[in-house]
């Protein structure tokens, strides 16, 4: 006959409550207690029956993490991290992916909102009146994007940005490309708005491309934008662009950097395996994932918590970045080329 709660109750010498305690809020139970509660739990093979125990609690210790592309190697980490941090308080992670699709995204929240005791909705690409109208339906914390009256945990992308567009300033680029990324993007936006900005200050002019698909084929596409331009440097959004412009500007006999200096955001895996390999900011993903988790678990039932995290992110300098080459630097004062080039900006400085 299988072990019941009552059998690890009287083999550990507690409460049934406290055996309770032990699997369902094991930060609440006293570190030794917990211990023998568990080993004899294990001694007698006793597994607790998480459905009849969300029926007690109204909790079912499960949480939704929905990620805008999950074949992004941004995202694998902060996964990998959220359901690492989630195991150690007994909760399982139920992951879906949108396709960078805001109606799908919408979809998989109010599917997922009966299931789950909360859903940590990263790089969402709906409205904000969309994502607060869904808080209300089930406790949200927002990964990659600042809602005033929720929680969210943030990493510092346009500290980033104004250091790559430092960083390239200091080898002498005067004329800089942000290749953008999809629209919807609250990331892209703070990417876009600090590299304005730096430009500005620093006396350069700034071409921003886009908005754009946030995948290698998506920098591919703008290669032949970005050598039209005359720029001889480019912040792209991130990394799997960045790669991707590379390889699009070797196929039209670029070379990086030594004719076009380029850097990314996110510092993936692949970042330190390509040739040359890729200058980049690096973003705590990791860090993300086990913040936004302890901070959805950590509020119960407050669903309008407004605490905010936020992230430090910094340049990691490698080699597609070099001086800048001071026959390249031919762009029109003003963007004149860079305004013929489709779905284009281009900010002078100023």
């Amino acid at each position: 006959m299988p072990a019941t709660i009552r059998d690890v109750a009287r083999e550990s010498g507690v409460h049934i409550s406290t055996v309770s305690r032990t699997f369902s809020a094991p930060h609440l139970v006293n570190p030794e207690t917990r211990s023998r509660v568990l080993a004899c739990a294990e001694h007698l093979g006793y597994r607790p029956n998480r459905a009849a125990r969300a029926l007690i609690t109204g909790r079912t210790h499960n949480i939704g993490l929905i990620v805008a592309d999950i074949a992004n190697p941004f995202f694998p980490p902060l996964i990998k991290a959220a359901e690492s941090q989630a195991r150690q308080r007994d909760y399982h992670i139920f992951v879906t992916d949108t396709n960078e699709d805001a109606n799908v995204e919408e979809g998989l929240v109010r599917a997922l909102a009966k299931q789950v005791d909360g859903v940590l909705l990263c790089s969402p690409r709906m409205s904000n009146s969309l994502i607060e109208q869904l808080s209300r339906e089930v406790p949200l914390v927002v990964v990659n994007r600042q809602l005033t009256g929720l929680p969210t945990v943030v990493m510092d992308v346009a500290q980033g940005a104004r250091l790559a567009i430092e960083h390239l300033r200091g080898l002498g680029h005067t004329q800089i490309a942000l290749v953008a990324g999809p629209r919807g993007s609250w990331t892209s936006r703070e990417i876009r708005r600090s590299a304005m900005s730096a430009a500005r200050a620093s006396e350069a002019d700034l071409t921003v491309i886009g908005p754009n698909q946030p995948t290698e084929t998506g920098g591919m596409a703008v290669a032949d934008q970005i050598m039209r331009s005359g720029v001889t440097a480019v912040l792209a959004y991130n990394d799997l662009m960045a790669i991707g412009l590379i390889e699009g500007l070797h196929e039209l006999g670029q070379r990086c950097p030594e004719d076009i200096s380029v850097v990314g955001i996110d510092d993936i895996a692949l970042s330190r395996l390509t040739r040359p390999k890729l200058t980049t900011v690096a973003t705590p993903t990791a860090a993300a994932g086990r913040a936004a988790v302890d901070m959805l678990l950590s509020h119960g039932d407050d669903r309008r918590t407004t605490a905010q995290v936020t992230l430090q992110t910094e340049l990691v300098i490698r080699d597609s970045t070099g001086p800048g080459p001071g026959p390249h630097s031919h762009a029109d004062p003003g963007g004149v080329v860079a305004a013929a080039l489709g779905d284009v900006a281009s900010y002078a400085k100023e």
